[in-house]
């Protein structure tokens, strides 16, 4: 029966982990609608970024604590609390008038929907023994990937009927859902009782604050219930009288959870939780990984590798970093607890993890932009249509690697699965221009896809089999973030390799006065030339990726060993 319930739940957390990562996608074709919105032009994209790096932010930076909380907490409040954070990041972005609330509910819809692979990876782990986990395993890791093919899908869908605010409406209504179905699954001894006035309260200052930010014409334009939207000082519409009583039944909410005897948000036993768990040194690891990402993600790859601000935001990572690790030696109960990591397979699943994000990228990123240079130069979505060829297989894949688990062991099997990534991307980097109109290329593609997904079961088996139970929220969460920042470093080293080839090629073209002369067939020359030259960009990108493939199956052949033949 416990066993059937943990199914249950797992497949609620499997649902919420594809809607959370289809969101990841979702917004690609929502973004010249946001912008608008946000008062920005087309011209204008490079300040609409945080829209996405902000998300990104979210997901990863307070992984680590959100990973370490559900070991201590539990798998389900800490699954639920993440769905209602994600339908409040939701429901932020979809009122949101300007640039800074958007960033600032995606922000928040990161962390929610970042926050529930964690506990779900680990619930998997609680629930199964280790010959047993591949499967759902493999299962959650094709849920996440399927993601990357349903969210276009999805936002277009919507698109196609109403606006991008309906597209965070749904994503809140959906959460809040699946919020509502996973409370069954708490421990019997905190389902009793409900604290009705907390919800009543908490619902009027909801209410207020979103009218405060969507201000609909129909009332502020009434010559009474206008009134409320007028600014007591100032021009600030967090200054008027509908924001101030939000703010005054927010605080009654907060009074209420203080005393009530069933509080709605069952904040007891929160305070023995931060006692152990280490929040000085989950905020230093947090800054290092916000200092990180921002410096990545925020980089312009055609001038360098990092961000205009690195030479402020790499110090402070370092800072952050080093006091990070100062409170792991000195704290009494450290976010990382000592000893956790130390058998070689689960450190050396996180190396392999972000080996695995730094060649995938390459994949998500510059295959489009192949497709585009060469046979979709005016369709963007025939050059989405090729990156399907390699998205479909992972999900495949994945499957088939949990399935594998119970017959190979996990060295051996991821080791394989990312030679057969490296060895396509090798093929990629030989293409040319007439390549992606031969059908061996969508072999190539989806053989490529087909080898990550084939990876993603195996490597989180292994970890979860070489550490506690009491740690594999916390080690899911590591694992996780070690792929997004390799993701994010290995994009700007890549893309940075590949631009050094392109000016070399073009170094050696003529100038576009000599070849041209008037003659349009020389001027197509030049055109073809220039088209070459991206080409090599691109083929040197595929070659790194390949390396980093390469690099990944190595760490995992030498790493991934099975416990109760190599460890000490």
């Amino acid at each position: 029966m416990k066993e059937l319930a943990s199914r249950g739940l797992l497949a609620l957390a499997a649902v919420a982990i594809g809607f959370a990562a289809a969101d990841t996608y979702v917004v690609v074709l929502a973004l010249p609608d946001m912008m608008t919105a946000a008062g920005l032009t087309v011209a204008e994209l490079q300040r609409a970024a945080p829209i996405i790096s902000g998300f990104l932010l979210g997901y990863v930076a307070v992984l680590p604590l959100i990973g370490r909380v559900s070991d201590l907490r539990g798998r389900v409040p800490v699954l639920t609390g993440c769905l209602v954070v994600f339908a409040i990041g939701s429901v932020i972005t979809a009122a949101g008038y300007d640039l800074p609330t958007i960033v600032l509910g995606r922000l928040i819809q990161g962390i929610g929907g970042g926050g529930l692979i964690p506990p779900t990876l680990a619930l998997i782990a609680d629930t199964w023994p280790a010959e047993r986990r591949g499967m759902p395993l493999g299962i959650i890791g094709a849920v996440q990937e399927l993601g990357s093919v349903v969210g276009p899908l999805w936002g277009a869908a919507i698109l196609a009927f109403g606006t991008w605010h309906d597209i965070f409406w749904l994503n809140a209504a959906v959460g809040l859902a699946i919020a509502a179905a996973m409370l069954r699954h708490r421990p019997a001894e905190r389902t009793r009782g409900f604290d009705l006035w907390g919800l009543i309260l908490v619902g009027i200052a909801s209410i207020c604050l979103l009218l405060v930010m969507m201000e609909p014409e129909s009332l502020t334009t009434g010559v009474t219930s206008g009134l409320a939207f007028l600014p007591v000082t100032g021009d600030s519409r967090w200054l008027t009288p509908l924001a101030l009583a939000g703010y005054a039944f927010l605080l009654a909410f907060v009074v209420r959870q203080a005393t009530a005897a069933r509080p709605l948000l069952a904040w007891r036993g929160w305070g023995e939780i931060a006692r152990e768990t280490d929040l000085w040194g989950a905020a230093a690891l947090t800054v290092a990984l916000g200092a990180v990402i921002v410096t990545f993600a925020s980089a312009e790859p055609e001038q360098a590798v990092l961000a205009d601000d690195a030479v402020v935001l790499l110090p402070i990572a370092a800072l952050a970093l080093a006091a990070f690790v100062w409170r792991g030696r000195r704290a009494a109960n450290p976010l990382i607890p000592r000893g956790s990591l130390t058998a070689t397979p689960a450190w050396g699943s996180i190396a392999v993890s972000f080996f695995v994000g730094a060649a995938l990228i390459a994949a998500l990123v510059d295959i489009p932009f192949f497709a585009r240079l060469t046979i979709a130069p005016d369709d963007q979505l025939e050059a989405a249509l090729v990156l399907v060829r390699f998205l479909v297989a992972l999900p495949v894949g994945a499957v088939l690697g949990g399935w594998l688990l119970r017959h190979v062991p996990a060295g051996p099997l991821t080791a394989a699965a990312l030679t057969l990534s490296g060895a396509c991307f090798l093929v990629m980097g030989s293409w040319d221009a007439q390549s992606l109109e031969s059908f061996s290329s969508t072999v190539v593609l989806a053989a490529c896809g087909f080898g990550f997904g084939l990876a993603l079961a195996p490597v989180n088996a292994a970890l979860l089999e070489h550490t506690a139970a009491d740690v594999h929220g916390l080690a899911s969460a590591l694992l996780v973030v070690a792929r997004m920042v390799g993701m994010l470093i290995g994009i700007s080293a890549l893309t940075t390799i590949g631009l050094r080839t392109f000016r070399g090629a073009v170094a050696k073209i003529p100038s576009v006065e000599s070849l041209c002369d008037g003659e349009s067939t020389a001027c197509g020359a030049y055109t073809g030339a220039m088209r070459d030259a991206g080409i090599a960009q691109l083929q040197a990108v595929f070659t790194g990726a390949a390396v980093a493939a390469f690099i990944a199956a190595a760490l995992a052949l030498l790493l991934l060993r099975r416990r109760d033949i190599f460890s000490s």
